[in-house]
């Protein structure tokens, strides 16, 4: 069988799949809390979604990077969060052991939204001094509102929150034996200058956001930032991982066409190996 994930393979397994069209996912993830019900390992999504866009598209996945960077987490213990600094120069350096190579189609699956910001400074810095056009795709981010609409109709806005969806279902889809419904609690609005809608940004003030430093254990005890975990299924988790998967892949199959040197090129009409 073949393989697809990069810490399965020798490394003259590596070599012998390497061709100037060779697709590389890096995925990355957090250690944080999820709620009570749901495991801090969330990386574990991350790399799921890598093995199988890998797998649907012929592209290897590079090992999960299972920390990240959110300063609002640290108050809850378990939780690894990176600084700044060390965060994007993990990147750079991840980046940079497949450029010394000349594997220059290269992929970030971000699965933890608040590396984007550090994500993107590296991809910028990259590029200006390596000529690379690195792409990142936010996994949680590429899940369309008409596939939110459709899993969980009118409750769409509702199931969508940290410690909720979409989390919660994909864990309950690859991993039930690792979650524990029984400890589902719904998250509880939060003010803070007595000013409503208090989050982890900030607060609303005339209907426009306000950032403040808040931390995530003053919004939450339970870091149940927004959302209901209780709206969340197995079902709905099978159905957001097929997207998410598919989307990833048939990024990968575009990229195949597409030279990392030159974004504004057309792609090809298609690859010759």
């Amino acid at each position: 069988m073949s393989k697809h994930a990069l810490k399965d393979m020798t490394v003259a397994e590596f070599r012998d799949r390497l061709t100037p069209q060779t697709v590389i996912l890096l995925p990355f993830g957090s250690q944080e809390e999820q709620g009570p019900h749901a495991p801090m390992g969330d990386y574990m999504l991350a790399d799921a979604v890598a093995c199988k866009a890998a797998e649907l598209s012929g592209a290897i996945a590079a090992p999960c990077v299972p920390f990240g960077y959110a300063e609002f987490f640290r108050g809850f213990p378990g939780g690894i969060q990176l600084r700044a600094a060390t965060f994007t120069a993990l990147v750079e350096d991840m980046l940079g052991a497949f450029l010394d190579h000349g594997i220059e189609r290269l992929v970030i699956l971000n699965g933890h939204t608040t590396n984007s910001t550090l994500i993107d400074q590296v991809q910028r810095k990259v590029r200006r001094e390596r000529g690379v056009a690195v792409a990142s795709i936010d996994l949680w981010r590429s899940i369309p509102d008409s596939l939110w609409s459709d899993i969980h109709g009118p409750d769409a806005a509702r199931a969508r929150g940290h410690g909720a969806d979409p989390l919660t279902s994909l864990g309950l889809y690859l991993y039930p034996e690792k979650m524990r419904p029984d400890l589902i609690r719904p998250s509880s609005a939060a003010t803070a200058f007595g000013l409503p809608g208090a989050s982890v940004a900030g607060v609303t003030f005339e209907g426009a956001q306000v950032n403040l430093p808040l931390d995530a254990q003053e919004v939450n005890a339970d870091g149940m930032l927004a959302g209901d975990a209780m709206l969340a299924s197995a079902e709905a988790g099978a159905r957001i991982f097929d997207h998410v998967t598919g989307f990833v892949a048939r990024f990968v199959d575009h990229m195949r066409r597409c030279d990392p040197r030159q974004p504004f090129a057309l792609p090809l009409a298609e690859v010759v190996e």
